[in-house]
């Protein structure tokens, strides 16, 4: 259907942790198991899982996020200058808190050759070897961390507010980018909730709690990402998925891309866009016009990782045709619309549910874009 990425039939990364991991991670954490040990099962629930993944018929193949707990902090806070420390509080989805964990900026931000996920990555593109598989590989964008800094968690004998982290943020991420491709990698995902976030009149007015000045907040994201994507290269792909939140199958964030979509779609210089499209808190394909011709392409989420019931293929036909009407159905893909896990303990559906929804995702790809 297509040889780059995206694809045709894409994932965005996560999938729900086997019984078997879940319990060795359970015993890591009491002291049970070593790292050694903990990794192992890491390696073997990999394995297993690319296999899975071919035989579904995908092109590509993510290690499910399964050597982390999240899907942000764990990167984030293996970064220098970086602490992820305990708050009074956690994330509020609809009806469910995390756990109470936030940000802490306490040295000059870095990335350097020690950072785990380098060594996770190169795992997953040994495992994937000789499968036919590209390895993709997904960290948190760098939107993110701005975006969820809250008040009093920046040192200011490091850094004199918000605004003076991002020519180091820029930097570290650049670092990144430059490691990653090092490594082999050729496949990248900066996953966003910032901008699903900048869609929710409700979502502004906490930032601006925070202290986020939310005027002209995606012009100065695009340019954050646009320094960092700058110069990367050619044959590097790296998109982005704007999450709307996903823990245990609820959410946080409704409206329409209306209010981003321009610079997102428009002026940031990512390849391509995984956005959520499964529920009518996204509002409608409207805001797909702002695509540009040419090789960039949107995924579009429309096969929900939330519920185990399994969509219609004949309604995302229809709904792929209708996305269709206002971006060139060659700059078109199909996805689940999220992650199956964004966090360790995934969301509420069962595994033959979760393959049921991957496969559907190939067999209605293959017959939209044959």
């Amino acid at each position: 259907m297509s040889t780059s990425a995206p694809f045709r039939a894409d994932i965005v990364g996560s999938f729900l942790r086997p019984p078997g991991l879940a319990a060795a991670r359970r015993r890591h954490a009491s002291g049970e198991l070593t790292d050694a040990e903990l990794g192992a099962v890491e390696d073997a629930e990999i394995v297993d899982l690319v296999a899975r993944q071919r035989a579904a018929g995908l092109e590509v193949a993510s290690d499910g996020e399964f050597r982390r707990s999240w899907w942000h902090f764990d990167f984030f806070g293996m970064l220098g200058g970086v602490d992820i420390v305990e708050l009074d509080h956690g994330i509020q989805f609809q009806g469910v808190q995390t756990k109470p964990r936030g940000i802490e900026i306490t040295a000059p931000i870095r990335f350097d050759d020690a950072h785990p996920f380098l060594a996770h990555y190169r795992s997953l593109a040994a495992i994937t070897e000789g499968t036919g598989l590209l390895p993709k590989f997904t960290i948190p964008a760098p939107t993110v961390l701005d975006f969820r800094l809250e008040p009093g968690h920046i040192d200011a004998a490091v850094y004199d507010g918000r605004e003076a982290i991002v020519d180091d943020l820029v930097t570290a991420y650049r670092d990144a980018l430059d490691a990653f491709y090092a490594a082999g990698a050729r496949y990248l995902q900066f996953d966003d909730t910032a901008w699903a976030y900048l869609c929710s009149e409700a979502e502004l007015e906490k930032a601006r709690a925070r202290g986020i000045d939310t005027d002209g907040i995606a012009e100065r994201y695009a340019d954050l990402l646009n320094r960092i994507l700058d110069g990367k290269p050619a044959d590097l792909t790296v998109t982005t998925h704007v999450c709307r939140g996903n823990f245990r199958s609820t959410w946080i964030s409704s409206g329409g891309y209306e209010p981003v979509a321009e610079q997102l779609l428009g002026n940031t210089a990512y390849d391509g866009y995984f956005l959520e499209y499964d529920s009518e808190r996204a509002g409608g394909f409207e805001p797909l016009r702002f695509l540009p011709e040419g090789d960039k392409r949107v995924v579009l989420g429309l096969v929900t990782t939330k519920t185990g019931e399994l969509e219609s293929a004949d309604d995302i036909g229809r709904r792929i045709d209708e996305a269709a009407s206002f971006a060139p159905l060659d700059q078109l893909a199909l996805s689940p619309q999220c992650g199956f896990a964004s966090t360790e303990e995934g969301n509420e559906l069962t595994e033959d549910q979760q393959w049921a929804k991957v496969r559907a995702v190939v067999d209605i790809a293959a017959s939209v874009w044959s």
